[in-house]
């Protein structure tokens, strides 16, 4: 794209501030620039102006299959899962993009060690956890990792270092989350240089697009695969590849899986699955109004009380089709480091601007109905979000003490 064309551009979408310092930019730092203001896709300017609105919703809490069902049923569950997965009919989808910065490290979460007299890193903690099911199914499974710009290569590097893990690498696939634009509160996009732009990761719901960008998805579309399980990096103690899991949602007919932990307390900050319109939702724990977040079932439990781990089965087939339909974008106030107009770099620890993020939510959301999957949070929730306090690192080892790890 020329600089004819760029110009038009940014003229069209009041956006000429991108080209403020290009005078005494060189012509590598120039072709930088051009390229980034290329790759924008426009529309993402259009979600300024719709007003997210769930006032004709109709908001309902939604059962589960719970840990005493599980067990009934355990042994037929398992059978159907193993099957599965031994027909290559699931894959599994790490989201890695993120940063350990709020754990006081400067590379990727997953790199995070949890152990205190031995390395013990998050990653190394997940990738057990999956080898455990290909021991158990003498089946390997294509793992796909997600990493953002930031962190592909120190993360493409220590799977290098630890050799994999143990794991097969022809079945490990890494690709970048794509990025949107970061603007300030006017919907000016913001710069972080004086020639690059604030952008940032599109959100825990970009995954499916992300892939299909980075020429993933022809491989899936063509073989065998029917289910993929979406998981977070962030929670040590994830049960991935869990063939009950996996047999529990096909034996079920649903249309995909969550895995959910009973809530510890109706305040607890995690985002609880429910029903919108009849259809699977995720409702955030802000999103609770008073009366939801303390209502009761007959039998005295929470009515909105099972949180998400971000722990999902997806069909293959229905998500092909979510690809010709854009997600919608969430416009989310944040903190987003950018330069002033003296070109001093600003890192503010207020929300100085706007981010836009597609959802997991709104691909359940997509979903005819969901398998709600009860899970123990004492053996598969331990989250490391922060560096003290709840859902810490303190926290986690905890946990993984109690389920028989050496730290």
């Amino acid at each position: 794209m020329n600089n004819t064309i760029i110009n038009d551009f940014l003229e069209k979408y009041n956006q000429k501030h991108l080209l403020q310092y290009e005078d005494k930019l060189s012509n590598d730092e120039r072709e930088i620039l051009y390229n980034q203001i290329s790759n924008i896709d426009w529309s993402f300017l259009d979600s300024l102006s719709k007003k997210e609105s769930n006032e004709n919703s109709i908001i309902e809490p939604i059962g589960a299959l719970s840990i005493s069902d599980i067990k009934d049923n355990q042994a037929s569950y398992k059978a159907t899962g193993i099957k599965a997965i031994q027909d290559g009919k699931l894959c599994l989808l790490l989201l890695a993009g993120g940063q350990g910065t709020r754990l006081g490290h400067d590379k990727p979460k997953g790199c995070f060690n949890m152990g205190i007299t031995k390395e013990l890193s998050i990653f190394s903690l997940l990738m057990e956890h999956t080898l455990k099911v290909v021991k158990e199914t003498g089946s390997w499974i294509h793992m796909y990792i997600m990493t953002s710009d930031i962190n592909y290569q120190d993360t493409t590097s220590f799977f290098k270092e630890h050799d994999n893990f143990g794991y097969n690498p022809d079945y490990l696939h890494f690709f970048v989350q794509e990025l949107n634009p970061a603007t300030d509160f006017n919907g000016k996009i913001l710069m972080n240089s004086s020639h690059t732009l604030a952008l940032s990761p599109n959100g825990n719901g970009g995954w499916f697009s992300s892939m299909n960008k980075a020429g993933l998805l022809d491989e899936i579309f063509n073989g065998p695969v029917e289910w993929i399980n979406v998981f977070a990096v962030d929670n040590v103690l994830q049960g991935i590849a869990d063939p009950v899991f996996l047999g529990a949602t096909i034996e079920s007919g649903k249309m995909c899986g969550s895995k959910v932990v009973r809530k510890a307390f109706p305040e607890e900050k995690v985002g609880a699955i429910c029903k919108e319109n009849g259809k699977p939702h995720i409702i955030e724990y802000y999103e609770l109004s008073e009366d939801m977040r303390y209502q009761t079932t007959e039998d005295g439990a929470l009515a909105y009380g099972f949180g998400v781990t971000l722990n999902y089965l997806f069909p293959i087939s229905r998500l092909k089709e979510t690809l010709d339909s854009k997600m919608p974008l969430h416009v989310v106030k944040k903190a987003v480091p950018y330069i002033n107009d003296k070109l001093e770099y600003i890192e503010p620890t207020e929300p100085n601007g706007l981010k836009f993020e597609t959802l997991a939510l709104d691909l359940i959301h997509e979903m005819d109905d969901c398998l709600v999957f009860e899970v123990d949070r004492e053996k598969e929730f331990a989250p490391v979000k922060n560096k003290s306090g709840v859902d810490s690192i303190d926290t986690a080892r905890e946990l993984l003490k109690k389920n028989g790890y050496e730290l």
